[in-house]
């Protein structure tokens, strides 16, 4: 009856309005138009984008989209939809996992804990890649972990082989990258002992990479090696350099998950303060402890790992929010024992980062109500124009950040006065509600101002045998939201791949529009060959003579 209820309530907090606000450029379109153009190909072995081979992302969660498609309609909501099904597996997981671990009682903080959590919630009414692929990397390793224990460790093996080779077909062979780590550093934090034999070892191997056989072997069989060097390439460059612009400091995902986490990631900073602290029911389970273990093995192999990566992006750090939300858990478990206090500083940072969220959200309005006055004083071109987007605002809606603010105070009054329980549901329950506030008020309202005007555009052009192509900046919404069609002459994609050659002076065979934002029109502009059709929003529209 426990797991029925929490798939309900999962299912209320990630299904609704998933198709509410366009996909965001460039992670949700690209995912999105690969399903697309699958399904209107009905050529399913091959990731394709603008109907070409796409060798930087394997086909799994690009399938989970076609068959939502298929069966929802090629739109955002089907898009979405797959991740918001793992999001409902992953709070049932927690909870078996959490059972099995301690107690029902535990699995159910972890589950809150989680939704409660802002970056890690919200991941869950994406279309990116990272949820479902965290989801099969970490019972992957829960399988590993499990195999010392059970008195079936040959069928934990095998399943744990089969999840890393889902993750493998999800995101690609940084999931044996994690693996191994996560299993090398366990090994010497367990002084150089471990309880996995080889066998077993050699059984999630086999098992992985016959999982993903299923699609690399077809792929090498049937195209050659060309796919897997040119993936392997791009996977080092992400390493290695900074990619698109995505580049950042050490510490870049260390902040984005105190923040984005919040406020999960504030009850993990208090476990340093009770690492000796033992629990009744954590002393009774080697199990329970060998789990904790792995956690903080895969907390700090994915952190330090994507803190040395070059390409710095903000769901790159994502996997941690297993982990983490797991020893947040393990805290309000312990905080509501009465092991252990929360120090004045805990509380403290709770009530400064949740106040700072809240007036982030609350001044949100201020900069729609009063954008002409803002306007003059940005130096950024392309921003002063999206903030001419025709966005209403109103006074009351500071009431969400208000509300919240106010909310994280009463937690932390009954946080200081002792009232643990009170004050916990106030908090993660508070934080959900406001999620949810500020998915469906302002997140629309914030892509009209940052990509509204584009996506119009190019949804002007769906049913018209055009070209549509943008200028000096990289999309895939062009593709997605023309709902852009195979053929055409041959010389677009022989030609065009880079500079767009054939599309502004060859010899066209359909008539050609272009966009581009406004701080690098001036030379299109100009363009012999270009003539402006409109402006809007940041946004320069141009059509081929």
């Amino acid at each position: 009856m426990k797991y029925l209820l929490i798939a309900i309530v999962a299912a209320l907090l990630f299904i609704p309005f998933l198709g509410a606000v366009h996909l965001f450029d460039w992670d949700e379109i690209n995912f999105a138009e690969a399903a697309r153009e699958m399904i209107v190909t009905g050529n399913y072995s091959q990731v394709q984008i603008d109907f070409q081979p796409f060798w930087e992302k394997p086909p799994l969660f690009i399938w989970m989209q076609a068959i939502s498609m298929n069966i929802f309609g090629i739109n955002d909501f089907a898009a979405r939809l797959p991740n918001a099904i793992v999001g409902i597996a992953t709070l049932l997981t927690f909870f078996h996992i959490g059972k099995k671990q301690v107690d029902e009682k535990f699995g159910i903080w972890w589950a809150i804990v989680y939704a409660g959590s802002w970056l890690p919630h919200f991941y869950f009414k994406s279309g990116i890649i990272d949820p479902t692929f965290n989801y099969f990397i970490f019972v992957a390793l829960y399988f590993a972990s499990r195999i010392s224990w059970s008195a079936k460790p040959t069928r934990m093996a095998i399943f744990s082989g089969i999840f890393l080779g889902l993750a493998v077909l999800t995101k690609g062979p940084a999931a044996f990258l994690i693996a191994v780590l996560a299993l090398l550093v366990y090994w010497i934090v367990n002084k150089f002992r471990i309880q996995i034999k080889i066998v077993h070892l050699l059984l999630i191997m086999v098992f992985s990479l016959l999982t993903t056989a299923l699609w690399f072997g077809y792929e090498i069989a049937a195209h050659g090696w060309w796919f897997v060097n040119e993936f392997v390439v791009y996977q080092w460059r992400l390493f290695s350099t900074p990619d698109a612009g995505h580049g950042g400091p050490f510490f870049y995902h260390w902040i984005v998950l105190l923040i984005g986490c919040f406020p999960a990631s504030i009850f993990l900073l208090s476990y340093f303060q009770t690492s000796r602290t033992k629990s009744i029911y954590l002393q009774q389970s080697g199990e329970s402890k060998d789990f904790r273990i792995w956690m903080w093995v895969l907390f700090w192999v994915v952190l330090l790992l994507f803190s040395i990566v070059k390409t710095k992006i903000v769901h790159y750090s994502s996997l941690c929010y297993f982990p983490l939300s797991y020893l947040a858990a393990l805290q309000i478990y312990r905080l509501l024992e009465g092991r252990f206090s929360l120090k004045g500083w805990n509380i403290s940072i709770i009530m400064v980062i949740g106040i700072i969220l809240g007036l982030a959200i609350g001044l949100l309005p201020l900069v729609g109500i009063y954008k002409h006055e803002l306007i003059p004083h940005i130096g950024d071109p392309f921003a002063r124009a999206n903030l001419e987007a025709d966005v209403h605002f109103s006074f009351g809606e500071m009431g969400y950040g208000i509300g919240y603010m106010i909310l994280v105070i009463v937690s932390c009054v009954l946080l200081f006065n002792k009232k643990v329980k009170q004050g916990l549901l106030c908090l993660f329950i508070s934080t959900i509600f406001i999620l949810e506030a500020t998915v469906l008020n302002f997140v629309p309202k914030v892509e009209k101002f940052s990509q509204g005007a584009a996506i119009e555009y190019f949804e002007s052009f769906i049913g018209k045998d055009v070209y549509v192509h943008p200028l000096s900046y990289h999309s895939y919404a062009h593709l997605y939201y023309t709902r852009k069609q195979p053929g055409g002459d041959t010389a677009y994609y022989k030609d065009n791949q880079k500079d767009n050659k054939w599309l502004l002076e060859g010899p066209i065979d359909k008539p050609a529009y272009f966009i581009c934002r406004i701080q690098d029109s001036a030379p299109w502009r100009a363009h012999p060959n270009l003539e402006v059709t409109g402006e809007k929003n940041g946004f320069v529209f141009f059509k081929r003579k």
